[in-house]
């Protein structure tokens, strides 16, 4: 197991350059993924495909999400209780299921590298597990409670959310050590975040019902 580190000392003010919902029918957002144009919002009964220009629901899939969502390209993996279901996106269908790593204490979820990545809540790490049975290759500790988590151009960033107080954070994916830490503004909180490979970082806002688009460092103006 590898070793905590403290996190370093400055943390730059997150940017939020939008915010989309609530959405009717939805009190809380738990995952968020991207799947390249979309952005899918977890609402605990349904899976909301999200326009990001019009803030538009584009699709619904009627299937359980009360966690964290991933998307691998072709298939969604999405935590519902103490499994992560595999679902074709086309039909909502779940074509596959796996125990996961939390047994229900599960909190994020990702795709990176041919596997996912799971956050541990209370257990404050992300644990690297096998899509197809779900046996833990590997683990990275936190020294923060685990929302969700995501994989950008070789990056590994999680949310964290303590009480009042909630970070976006890079992290070294070999030694767990904090990298960079962006401070969500006060009363905001990230549940699930997911990338959407470019400049922004889409974030559940819990029971708040909405989604905040983040700017990654370094991006846009």
């Amino acid at each position: 197991m590898n070793t905590k580190h403290p996190a370093p000392a400055q943390a730059a003010l997150a940017e939020v350059v939008r915010e989309y919902g609530p959405f009717a029918g939805a009190d809380h957002i738990h995952g968020v993924t991207h799947d390249g144009e979309r952005f899918w919002a977890a609402t605990g009964a349904k899976l909301l495909a999200i326009d990001p220009a019009s803030g538009t629901i584009a699709r619904t899939l009627e299937v359980a999400c009360d966690a964290g969502s991933a998307f691998d390209g072709t298939h969604l993996y999405q935590i519902a209780e103490a499994r992560i279901d595999k679902i074709d996106p086309a039909s909502g269908r779940v074509v596959a299921s796996i125990p996961a790593p939390g047994h229900g204490r599960d909190s994020g979820l990702a795709w990176a590298e041919g596997s996912l990545w799971v956050g541990q809540y209370r257990d404050r790490r992300i644990h690297r597990i096998d899509p197809a049975t779900g046996a833990i290759l590997r683990s990275i500790e936190s020294n923060r409670f685990v929302t969700g988590v995501t994989w950008v151009d070789g990056e590994l960033w999680h949310g964290t959310w303590d009480g009042d107080e909630s970070e976006i954070r890079r992290v070294d994916p070999d030694s767990g050590a904090v990298l960079e830490r962006l401070e969500m503004p006060p009363g905001t909180g990230v549940s699930g975040m997911e990338s959407d490979g470019a400049e922004l970082f889409y974030c559940g806002g819990g029971p708040s019902g909405t989604v905040r688009a983040v700017r990654r460092p370094g991006k846009g103006p």
